[in-house]
């Protein structure tokens, strides 16, 4: 397992509103890339879930194996904090930046975070098997915290009292996760639980409209089972540097009839996968007061889906 490499999270499995319960643990849920840690006494090598190497785009965590006790491999959150929270847009920015000198400044100015949440195998033993109770407290052993790692708390059984928390300080929201839960590689649990104060969904972008004063509208769509399905739009000085980068205009659609407003819009190939933040769904299926977080390489189009059905 460990020199393979190649481990696909557990996902979290559905959301609803925040509840009470003895039986889950609660916490905080971090806007960040989802990556698995592998450690040992020579160093890290962190990945995300689609298994690409993040230490080039995040130097400044190629130390974190000094503060960790045995081998292990963990799961948990890389996250950037800014203004006193997390930032996803910042983040992602940097995961999709190759340039050195870039990167090197932005790990100065706005330097990342790991926060293991579980930990899957250490002193070369699967634990996955175990409860999550259990492997939290070899976790709590196994780390000695500082700026760029740490451990995720939780409490127990009042996660509506630590939601209300997230809510009046801004932040994302929390997770609730059953005490007795086992580790399934690339599964979605309901036993995994997010409870969260904005919905986030991801996308594929299909295309993209100009608007005035360099503004971009971007086409948004997700799969019902092989078919695309248009989701509407999100609005934002988005650059068109990553678009033309990523991708090429191509004259056809991918809609069987394009839909109402798109007769500007300028289609590409590949699609490409973006994040967007929004209060609610409207009654006519619409996004209100939607944000576009940014893009993301860490998700295949493919898994673009609708979650909130």
């Amino acid at each position: 397992m460990f020199e393979e490499k190649d481990i696909k999270p557990m996902l979290i499995g559905i959301e609803k509103p925040a509840f009470d319960d003895p039986d889950y643990i609660y916490e905080l849920k971090l806007d960040g890339i989802r990556c698995i840690a592998y450690i040992d006494k020579d160093g890290v090598d962190l990945r995300n879930k689609r298994n690409m190497k993040l230490l080039p785009r995040f130097p400044e965590l190629k130390d974190i194996y000094k503060q960790v006790k045995k081998k292990c491999i963990l799961d948990g959150e890389l996250y950037v904090y800014k203004n006193g929270v997390t930032d996803f847009f910042e983040v992602q920015k940097r995961a999709i930046t190759t340039d050195k000198f870039k990167i090197d400044l932005a790990s100065k100015r706005l330097p990342a975070t790991f926060t293991a949440f579980d930990v899957l195998y250490v002193d070369d033993k699967d634990i996955t098997s175990k409860p999550l109770i259990d492997r939290k407290k070899v976790l709590d052993k196994l780390i000695k915290e500082n700026e760029r790692i740490s451990i995720s708390r939780y409490i127990e059984e009042k996660g509506t009292d630590l939601f209300e928390l997230t809510t009046e300080n801004n932040l994302e929201g929390i997770v609730a996760k059953r005490k007795d839960s086992k580790y399934y590689f690339d599964k979605r649990t309901k036993e995994w639980i997010k409870c969260k104060n904005m919905i986030d969904e991801d996308y594929a972008i299909v295309g993209y409209i100009l608007k005035v004063k360099g503004m971009v509208s971007l086409v948004l769509a997700q799969y019902d089972d092989n078919d695309l399905v248009y989701k509407g739009h999100v609005t934002l000085g988005v650059s068109l540097s990553y678009l033309k980068e990523h991708s090429k205009k191509v004259n056809k659609s991918p809609f069987k009839n394009t839909p109402k407003g798109n007769d500007n819009a300028i289609w590409i190939n590949p699609y490409l996968v973006g994040t967007v933040k929004f209060m609610e769904l409207t009654d006519k299926g619409g996004m209100r007061q939607p944000v576009f977080k940014g893009f993301r390489e860490d998700k295949k189009i493919e898994e673009c889906k609708d979650s909130i059905k």
